[in-house]
C-alpha cells in the first residue's frame, strides 16, 4: 500500500482525470462523513469536468432523504436508522442513476426531497448528454447496491472522526462504525483518500 499526500486542488484533479478516461455518461460518487466534506471535493470536480468540457450534474444525497415520518419513526438521534432507512435510494435510482445510465434517458432530477421543510422541491428535470457526468456526494453512499460507475470514499479513523465531529451530531458515530463493518467502503471505493485531516488529505493507492 502506498500513501501520497496531496493537495485538495490536484485530488480534485486527480478525480476528474479518472472520470476522463471513461467514454460516455459516467456516474461518480464521493462517499464520507460530513466532517470529511465531500460535498466540497465534489463541486470541484464538477468545475474542472466543465472546464474540460463535460457536462455534469451535482447531486447531493442529504437532498434524496426519506421524508420524516419515515425517517425519524424512531427518534431524531437513531444511528441505526440513519444508516439503514434515511437515504431515500430508490430515488435516487430511480430520478438519478438510471436516467444516467449509459442506455438511460438522461433526464435527471438534481433534488427531490427538502428534509428540513420536509416537503418535495419544485426542481426542474435536467438534460443530462451522452458524455455528461452525474456526481453525487453524501455520507454512508457504498454497498447499497446503487448503480455506480467509480467510487471515491474519503475515509477518517474513529478518532479523526470523533474529533471533527461537532457534539450536537456525535449521536452520529454508531452509525459510521457500522458503516465500515457491514459495507466496507474502503475495500468497495475505486479511489480511498485518507482524511483524518480535511485540508491535507492522501491518496491511498
Amino acid at each position: 500500500m502506498q500513501i501520497t499526500p496531496i493537495s485538495p486542488e490536484r485530488l480534485a484533479g486527480e478525480v476528474a482525470e479518472l472520470v476522463m478516461a471513461r467514454p460516455g455518461r459516467v456516474r461518480l460518487a464521493v462517499d464520507g462523513p460530513p466532517a470529511a466534506d465531500p460535498d466540497t471535493l465534489g463541486e470541484r470536480v464538477a468545475e474542472r469536468l466543465r472546464e474540460l468540457g463535460r457536462a455534469t450534474v451535482l447531486v447531493r444525497a442529504a437532498d434524496f432523504l426519506r421524508p420524516a415520518s419515515v425517517r425519524l419513526e424512531f427518534g431524531r438521534e437513531d444511528p441505526d436508522e440513519l444508516l439503514d432507512r434515511w437515504l431515500d435510494a430508490a430515488g435516487l435510482r430511480r430520478e438519478v442513476l438510471d436516467p444516467a445510465a449509459p442506455d438511460g434517458s438522461g433526464r435527471v432530477l438534481p433534488r427531490l426531497w427538502d428534509a428540513t421543510a420536509d416537503r418535495a422541491y419544485r426542481e426542474p428535470y435536467v438534460n443530462l448528454p451522452a458524455t455528461g457526468v452525474v456526481i453525487l456526494t453524501g455520507a454512508l453512499l457504498l454497498g447499497r447496491g446503487l448503480p455506480l460507475d467509480l467510487t471515491v470514499h474519503l475515509h477518517m479513523t474513529e478518532a479523526a472522526l470523533t474529533r471533527h465531529t461537532p457534539q450536537p451530531t456525535r449521536w452520529t458515530l454508531p452509525a459510521y462504525t457500522r458503516y465500515e463493518k457491514e459495507h466496507t467502503p474502503t475495500t468497495a471505493a475505486d479511489l480511498v483518500i485518507l482524511s483524518d485531516h480535511p485540508h491535507r488529505p492522501a491518496l491511498r493507492r
